[in-house]
């Protein structure tokens, strides 16, 4: 008897356990987004590759475990490559890879987020981001946007660009057609360089046909595989205008309030991830990639001269102190970011530049 109703307890129990369950354990939601880039298709560093767009997308999907999958799409594809800060805003798409001196336009501060001319190195910048309060300020820009932004790549130092003439002085520049985009632009603009925006897909042929006679992109590996060594062979170095270009992630943020918070965390990893790799990926390949210009095509490097070094880093500091006054969020951001590149230059000074110089 005792038996009888042990097992009858026993097999109810069970039952009711099986059954109850569903209730408990209920299916992760799963979420399907899609993420608009500026960069060409098959663009490494930026669109394909470790570090890229669509590694960046492909590392949130592995580690969501295919609850956060993200169709990637390049410039063109989906919005134009400089239509991509709007899709997002409005939540036309996701997400969306760039860099934030596109859309200084919209708001000048932006432009410290993606690099500031004579500014910091990747170390000095990422810092700021992570440790001075550059993330939140960034945050605190876009805002109005109804946008989160985060790094998620950067090139390193970059070069002075592609001309089509050997440039000797200041007077040089004067007139000359240039692409270059954000503060850097403007600051050309200032010493008489009548300035272009195109993307990338847009700036070999331009600079093949003459339209422009001189451009900037990002580095020997990037230039080399737009073909740029084939339109133009004079290579200026100098860090000047973009000592630390970094890759943005912005994402639409009513669907990013929506992620639930460790998925939130996946995607901030992922861009941690890609902001580290995409770097060492830059500073592995442009040395060999610069060889190979130099040996192979005839690329002659050179340098700016000092009055031309002299005149932009003038006019930089001077435009930027006149932007800051112009709206009380840029003077927060500028201020922010010079007060943090002060201290920050001692130690570099006393640490990375002094090695640089003895070794």
């Amino acid at each position: 008897m005792k038996r009888r109703k042990f097992l009858k307890t026993t097999v109810v129990g069970v039952s009711a356990g099986t059954i109850a369950a569903p209730a408990i354990v209920r299916a992760a939601q799963t979420f399907s987004w899609k993420m608009t880039t500026t960069w060409p298709p098959q663009l490494p560093f930026y669109q394909v590759g470790p570090g890229s767009a669509e590694g960046m997308a492909k590392n949130i999907e592995e580690m969501s475990d295919g609850r956060l999958k993200i169709k990637v799409y390049a410039a063109g594809e989906l919005v134009p490559w400089n239509g991509g800060f709007d899709a997002v805003s409005a939540g036309t798409v996701e997400m969306n890879h760039g860099v934030a001196y596109y859309w200084a336009g919209k708001r000048f501060a932006a432009q410290y987020f993606g690099t500031v001319p004579f500014g910091m190195s990747y170390a000095g910048q990422t810092a700021w981001y992570y440790h001075g309060g550059g993330l939140e300020l960034w945050n605190e820009v876009y805002e109005p946007f109804n946008l989160v932004a985060m790094p998620c790549g950067c090139t390193g130092v970059q070069m002075g660009g592609w001309f089509r003439k050997e440039m000797n002085s200041l007077k040089d520049f004067q007139g000359l057609k240039m692409r270059i985009p954000g503060l850097a632009g403007k600051v050309y603009g200032q010493i008489g360089v009548n300035v272009k925006l195109l993307g990338g897909g847009e700036i070999f042929p331009a600079l093949e046909r003459g339209v422009i006679d001189a451009a900037e992109w990002v580095g020997p590996y990037q230039d080399r595989r737009l073909g740029l060594h084939k339109a133009a062979k004079f290579y200026y170095t100098s860090d000047w205008h973009e000592p630390s270009t970094t890759s943005e992630l912005i994402v639409n943020k009513a669907a990013y309030n929506k992620l639930p918070k460790d998925l939130q965390a996946i995607v901030q990893a992922a861009a941690r991830d890609a902001h580290v790799t995409s770097y060492t990926w830059a500073e592995a390949y442009n040395a060999d990639a610069l060889e190979d210009l130099v040996k192979n095509y005839g690329v002659q490097t050179r340098q700016f001269p000092p009055d031309v070094i002299n005149a932009l880093r003038k006019v930089t500091y001077q435009t930027l102190e006149e932007e800051a006054k112009k709206d009380p969020m840029t003077r927060k951001v500028h201020d922010s970011f010079m007060a943090f590149k002060k201290k920050h230059d001692v130690w570099g000074n006393l640490s990375e530049a002094y090695f640089l110089s003895i070794r």
